[in-house]
């Protein structure tokens, strides 16, 4: 299992970022999209796991300004 850890930055607040995408990922037109913002902030994620993250498939936590999540590898 690979974890994840998206640290914040003066710029971007992480579990504010995150739960906009994971609502915004509902629609599937938007998907791509959003895909591709994560993607741009995280580039050392796979697509399976931004996928899995935004679609609810796997669960995430926040410690501090740092979302945490899990994915099969």
């Amino acid at each position: 299992m690979a974890e994840y850890r998206l640290g914040s930055s003066p710029a971007v607040r992480t579990p504010g970022l995150v739960a906009w995408a994971i609502n915004g990922y509902a629609f599937e037109d938007d998907r791509p999209t959003l895909l591709h913002i994560i993607k741009t902030a995280w580039p050392h994620l796979p697509d399976d796991a931004i996928h899995q993250l935004l679609s609810g498939a796997v669960p995430y936590t926040v410690e501090d300004e740092t979302v945490i999540f899990s994915v099969e590898d």
